[in-house]
């Protein structure tokens, strides 16, 4: 790597305060200590607080740092509310709490932010919540202003150009040593990773991307796009075609081609209705194409055997692991798994590889899904899911026979009410009775709309 010009230190005619802000055991506490040693090794005063609250590990953690040219010039550890000088937002969500924005001044502060999406305990709770990118990043700005605000990927920039995500907030704090964030010399850094003595060389490289980043952000990320290959199964599609004709590859796969043109041709008939009803639209041709998908490819005993069987559980293995590997499968075989003696839900058991032969055996019977020698299909669970498939089905047709602009956005909520089905067995099951609750009120509300609109009246959608 090339080497790259060293920026000014922040000149500390008065103490400086650093705060580091995310997610206990990412090494936010780490950046602080590196910090800390770098003013010590520089002959400058400084003082270090970690903020861990009830939780180390998962749990919001900051780093106050505070650095002066003598430690007598520091009267305290905490940096005050609007005093903060430089913000590393190593977590967007930890950065935006109030603790940390109440740190924060328009005209003083400067902000740093990594905005991957990191899991939290409330997507555990509730995994329909989105994630509110946008509306935190609004919140950054209106307190310090859009010049004073930096946002990049570093966690996607780390695994990219260093091979994995550990080296995230170094890479940050790189990216912020080189905008002049950080008021302690390189070489006392480095020297600091040394002392630190915890994979040296990948914390030296990843402060040293994150400079390079700062400095040609446009080459970095050009260079980090060409090393990113993403699993087809992930890649978003990018149109209602394309949406159409990758899930239809699918259930040819799934089950053969007349399955997939039944439901390229539901899709094909919303489509039609949409476009009379409200032109230019897509969005119910999309929400169906989209559920209509999951409630006819459901994860049942032969397309788990497939999955195993058609090689991509494989070459992920090699992609992921060296030398020789050796698989066990955590599987709840149906009339073959004893209840777990605590939640009374059928208990995994575990099997060798032996089963990954049985499960290609049990992937080419998949013909038989849905016909009388489908021993799987008695189960109550798989009637129920070919039942949940029917009435969806029903259920689209019957929307579009009567669709009209102003009842288009309720339609698509009925529409997209399988994206709420998770899960399997009897998690499954909860959400599917808890979906149809929330289908029958929708259904009524459809309804009522419908014999206001006959009646005369006009009925007046929610923006």
């Amino acid at each position: 790597m090339a080497e790259l010009p060293e920026p000014a230190l922040p000149a500390l005619d008065a103490p400086y305060a650093l705060l580091a802000a995310g997610v206990g055991g990412t090494g936010v506490v780490t950046i602080g200590a590196l910090v800390g040693m770098a003013a010590h090794l520089d002959g400058l005063g400084v003082t270090v607080l970690d903020m861990t609250g009830l939780s180390q590990k998962g749990g919001a953690v900051m780093s106050h740092v505070r650095i002066a040219r003598r430690q007598e010039d520091l009267h305290a550890v905490r940096i005050a509310t609007g005093q903060a000088d430089a913000v590393l937002g190593c977590d967007i969500v930890v950065a935006t709490g109030s603790d940390a924005l109440s740190k924060m001044r328009h005209g003083r502060t400067r902000v740093i932010v990594n905005t991957a999406q990191a899991i939290t305990g409330e997507f555990v709770r509730n995994p329909h919540q989105g994630f509110a990118l946008e509306a935190m990043q609004a919140a950054l700005r209106d307190v310090v202003g859009g010049d004073a605000l930096e946002l990049l990927d570093a966690t996607r920039l780390a695994t990219l150009l260093l091979g994995h995500s550990i080296g995230a907030n170094m890479f940050l704090l790189g990216f912020a040593w080189q905008r002049r964030c950080v008021p302690v010399s390189r070489a006392a850094l480095m020297r600091a990773i040394e002392l630190n003595a915890v994979a040296v060389a990948d914390n030296q490289r990843a402060f040293d991307w994150g400079r390079r980043a700062a400095f040609d952000a446009e080459g970095t990320q050009r260079l980090a796009a060409s090393r990113e290959s993403l699993p087809e199964p992930r890649r978003l599609s990018t149109s209602l075609d394309e949406i159409i004709a990758r899930r239809g590859a699918f259930l040819v796969a799934y089950q053969d081609e007349r399955y997939a043109q039944r439901y390229a041709a539901l899709v094909g008939r919303v489509r039609e209705a949409e476009s009379r009803a409200a032109p230019g639209s897509t969005r119910l041709a999309e929400a169906v194409a989209r559920n209509a998908f999951r409630v006819l490819a459901n994860k049942d005993e032969y397309e788990v055997a497939r999955l195993y069987a058609d090689g991509s559980f494989a070459q992920a293995l090699q992609a992921s692991f060296e030398g020789d590997v050796r698989v066990r499968l955590h599987l709840a075989i149906p009339g073959t798994s004893p209840p777990d003696p605590i939640t009374r839900l059928p208990a995994k058991r575990s099997y060798g590889p032996w089963m990954l032969h049985a499960l290609r055996w049990l992937a080419r019977l998949k013909p038989l899904r849905g016909t009388p020698f489908d021993v799987f299909g008695y189960a109550t669970e798989r009637r129920l899911e070919r039942a949940r498939a029917a009435e969806y089905l029903q259920t689209v047709d019957a929307l579009i026979a009567e669709l009209d602009a102003e009842r288009l956005p309720l339609a698509c909520e009925i529409a997209s009410l399988p994206d709420k089905v998770r899960g399997f067995g009897p998690v499954r099951q909860r959400h599917a009775e808890a979906s149809r609750a929330q289908q029958e009120a929708l259904m009524a509300d459809w309804a009522r709309r419908r014999d206001r609109a006959a009646a005369g009246g006009r009925v007046t959608m929610p923006a």
